[in-house]
């Protein structure tokens, strides 16, 4: 298994950024007619992560996603980080080409 991680264009600053969870999202609950003290936390999946880098990217998230689940699977790394996952280093190098073609140099891989 062969991972990289996944960087988009800034829309700002112009330098690639990668979305990284920093702590599980808190889902808490309400009820209607009493109380509830329960918060379940869930961490989010890759392409939660990814889809939450709409307006800070400079392409669309659901583009990059459709491009990158061609050649690998959108995972979180050990420490949040937003990476693809690959079984050989061909699937790596096609998705480096895809993604230079359809995005230019908007949407990077580093290992």
């Amino acid at each position: 298994m062969i991972r990289y991680r996944l960087f988009g264009r800034c829309r700002i600053y112009h330098d690639p950024v990668s979305p990284v969870l920093k702590s599980p999202a808190q889902i808490g609950w309400a009820a209607r007619f009493r109380t509830i003290d329960l918060v379940t936390p869930r961490k989010l999946k890759g392409p939660e992560l990814l889809m939450r880098t709409r307006g800070w990217w400079t392409v669309e998230p659901s583009e990059v996603l459709e491009t990158v689940e061609a050649h690998g699977k959108l995972v979180l790394g050990d420490n949040g980080e937003l990476m693809v996952e690959f079984t050989d280093q061909k699937a790596v190098d096609a998705l480096t080409s895809s993604l230079a073609e359809r995005f230019a140099d908007q949407v990077l891989l580093a290992p």
